[in-house]
């Protein structure tokens, strides 16, 4: 069966091979995407062992990012290497969590001769797949590596079930050789059981994803202001992860809002930073003046759109309000959470399917999901003529996310159980 999925990999790889290599997340890092890793992509040796936490795109390593710290109190003297799938996660691990890390790679592809390639020039001690990044070339080559191998904020869609049980029994069974499964909630860890996960080794400790959210000020947040182009004490709106035919409807509710609120300003935040030039073409097709973060937005326009990369958490501390994107189209939704996390009160719209559990919990609690763009305007005409109900809902939101922390915590203390001492022996 594991020869099928060896064969299946390379065939798929030879037709996919031009998209990869061309489309605009994936383009980059093709060497080390087939294994090779130069010396300046290795980690220096150490005596600590060697953590290789994975997460497919930036915002799936700002999920693990709270771990790091955790991970190093329980591990002396540990390194810690991130891959990624996605070119602006690497340019993430290379910015912004570049102080709190060893080293990035790309990951390689789950093809037999690079998987091996791979672990064999990094050489974990363990390896961390986050969410259902299930890789079975990749746990096996790790595995004969000598590596455990952890899955962390795990999830298992109950619609999907029956194709990872069907696509297990083709090829084998991945989840037998995970060291450890640790799943976001009890039905999710349910399913990882029923799919044949060994039972006493799966575990529900929540999601990191949380513990990242609730940050105070700091001083950075003021040059962000400034970069912006806002003033301080304006009202501001942030749109936030917004997807194409989102933001023209957001523009015409942000216009028709002004003559009440003539001193709001929106700020929008595109997901893919490359659309950044059509959304300054919509927003003057609308009558509005509008600046580029990366350009200081000099123009100090009513709009301003951040066409930067893992700034957005930040500047959703400086927003009066919040809409989060990918919800007015069938995208599934965005993260809800790490606005709410900064005190704010946040909207999103009907199509929040792949963040089921953020919805049950912030829903009435801070959070408001609206239907359409016209309700999405009557919420924030009603909300911005009442303080005292905008900082009310602030605050439920801040709560609400405190109440669901440590995860990071529970995953760096179930990982010691790996090894006979709290960590592995030298090699």
């Amino acid at each position: 069966m594991r020869v099928l999925y060896v064969l299946a990999t390379y065939v798929l790889f030879v037709l996919l091979f031009p998209v990869l290599a061309l489309h605009r997340k994936t383009r980059h890092g093709l060497m080390e995407r087939l294994g090779f890793y130069g010396a300046d992509s290795l980690v220096p040796r150490g005596d600590g062992p060697l953590l290789w936490l994975h997460g497919a795109s930036a915002g799936d390593l700002l999920a693990l990012s709270p771990m790091f710290g955790p991970l190093r109190a329980r591990f002396p003297g540990c390194r810690i290497l991130l891959s990624t799938m996605t070119d602006s996660g690497y340019a993430m691990a290379k910015g912004r969590l570049a102080s709190e890390i060893d080293g990035v790679v790309y990951v390689p592809y789950d093809l037999w001769g690079a998987t091996r390639r791979a672990v064999k020039a990094l050489r974990p001690d363990v390896l961390v797949l986050e969410y259902t990044e299930i890789w079975p070339n990749l746990i096996r080559a790790a595995k004969r590596g000598g590596a455990r191998v952890v899955m962390t904020n795990g999830r298992f869609s109950p619609a999907n079930v029956g194709k990872y049980r069907w696509l297990f029994g083709l090829i084998g069974n991945p989840l037998r050789e995970l060291d450890l499964l640790l799943m976001r909630e009890e039905d999710e860890a349910v399913r990882a059981r029923q799919l044949g996960a060994r039972p006493d080794w799966v575990l529900v400790t929540g999601n990191t994803k949380f513990d990242a959210l609730a940050a105070g000020p700091v001083a950075e947040d003021e040059n962000l202001r400034a970069a912006l182009g806002l003033t301080p004490g304006e009202p501001v709106w942030i749109a936030g992860s917004t997807h194409e035919g989102e933001e023209a409807a957001l523009l015409g509710v942000y216009a028709r809002l002004l003559p009440k609120w003539p001193a709001l300003r929106l700020v929008i935040a595109p997901r893919y930073v490359d659309r950044a030039e059509r959304i300054v073409a919509l927003a003057r097709e609308a009558g509005l003046s509008v600046g580029l973060r990366s350009r200081g937005n000099p123009e100090r326009g009513q709009v301003v759109v951040m066409d930067t990369i893992g700034e957005l958490s930040r500047a959703y501390r400086l927003a009066t309000v919040v809409f989060v994107g990918g919800s007015f189209t069938k995208r599934g939704g965005q993260n809800i959470l790490e606005p709410a996390g900064q005190g704010k009160p946040v909207f999103y719209g009907p199509h929040m399917d792949n963040f089921r559990d953020s919805v049950a919990l912030l829903t009435g609690h801070g959070g408001v999901q609206v239907r359409d763009a016209a309700a999405l305007e009557w919420e924030l005409e009603s909300l911005l003529a009442s303080p005292e109900r905008l900082e009310r809902l602030g605050a439920q939101a801040l709560e609400t996310v405190g109440r669901i922390s440590g995860a990071s915590e529970r995953n760096a203390e179930a990982m010691t159980t790996l090894f006979p001492h709290g960590r592995p022996d030298p090699r």
